[in-house]
């Protein structure tokens, strides 16, 4: 079994509590016996793949497999040419150096459902949106990654992780593959 879910911001990416009052997957899956195949942070959005299927979480999750995932990035300020190069080709974190990546400079901000709280705005400080694909997912990579270059990242949403697509699901509603 496979399920779609979008993860709203805020919500820990797993099914028991963490010790604090915040949510979990279990306050909006109630489909026993399937685990995350992969994560994201609580202050991320999108796409999370839920499975019953030991395999097929390694598949989706293990960096060997090279399964892209598509991210949507708000970032502080607009990138030069240098900085989506530099993105492009791969950063050194202190963890070693990421992977090459794909990287986009959309023209407009997508089209995503208001997020609650919403990103601070601040009138001196314009925002760019990215489009990035990994095929790797370390912990907090993007954010990362963009700030590696000097443009830290606002929001972030997961928009697709292998063929697996976020569609039209709104933040809390999930669907079965």
């Amino acid at each position: 079994m496979l399920i779609l879910l979008n993860k709203p911001y805020g919500v820990v990416c797993q099914f028991s509590g963490d010790g604090s009052s915040r949510l979990t997957l279990a306050a909006f899956v109630d489909v026993p016996g399937v685990y995350p195949a992969g994560r994201l942070d609580h202050d991320s959005e999108g796409l999370v793949l839920l499975t019953d299927d030991g395999r097929l979480q390694q598949r989706l999750s293990d960096p060997r497999f090279g399964k892209e995932k598509v991210y949507l990035a708000e970032v502080e300020r607009l990138p030069d040419a240098a900085a989506l190069r530099t993105l492009a080709r791969g950063v050194t974190l202190p963890d070693g150096p990421t992977r090459p990546a794909g990287v986009r400079l959309l023209d407009a901000p997508p089209e995503l459902w208001p997020r609650e709280p919403p990103v601070r705005f601040r009138k001196n400080v314009p925002t760019a949106w990215l489009e990035l694909t990994l095929r790797e997912g370390r912990n907090r990579q993007v954010r990362r990654m963009t700030a590696a270059v000097g443009h830290p990242t606002l929001r972030l949403v997961r928009t697709r992780v292998a063929d697996y697509g976020l569609g039209d699901l709104a933040p809390g509603q999930w669907r079965r593959a």
